[in-house]
């Protein structure tokens, strides 16, 4: 694997619905656990993007206030970027899946650095939505970068992709 990767995620814990509207409590957010999926396979660092805000940890509060930043266009403000950007080739992306589109820290993460001559490789949590437009969004706002194939990982059981995020990974 290239060493000249970085694993850069957008991920909430707190709660989760999973199948039959079964309410979860997470430490770690499901994208992050298939971040840490991915660094494992690959030796890649982890970066987390984080915003200045908290998010509710309530499901139903989060995803409502995620809907509000989309019909607004909120860019949350950043904690901080990665460093040596300019180092990296490849960058797994990951996020969950809020609304059939990228989550607003993400837009912005995207829109704040110079993707020229760097291949994405987007992977995304949800619960049954898939990628939806997100690869898309990627391909628009990520100018000059190579997005390769995405996998869909869903978010009730992110702990049991290990080995299929592995594999995509490494290819």
């Amino acid at each position: 694997m290239s060493t000249n990767a970085l694993i850069a995620y957008f991920s909430i814990s707190g709660q989760t619905i999973g199948p039959n509207m079964t309410i979860r409590n997470q430490e770690k957010g499901n994208t992050q656990i298939v971040a840490e999926f991915i660094s494992e396979a690959t030796g890649a660092p982890l970066f987390r993007i984080q915003t200045k805000q908290t998010y509710p940890e309530d499901h139903m509060e989060l995803i409502h206030f995620a809907q509000n930043e989309q019909k607004n266009g909120v860019r949350p403000e950043l904690v901080a970027l990665p460093e040596n950007w300019e180092s990296y080739d490849t960058v797994y992306l990951g996020y969950p899946n809020w609304w059939a589109e990228l989550p607003m820290p993400v837009v912005n993460f995207i829109e704040s650095l110079d993707w020229s001559g760097k291949t994405i490789r987007p992977f995304c949590t949800n619960e049954g939505s898939g990628l939806s437009g997100t690869v898309r969004q990627i391909k628009r706002l990520a100018k000059g970068a190579k997005v390769e194939k995405a996998i869909s990982v869903t978010g009730s059981r992110a702990s049991q992709s290990k080995d299929e995020v592995a594999t995509w990974a490494l290819k």
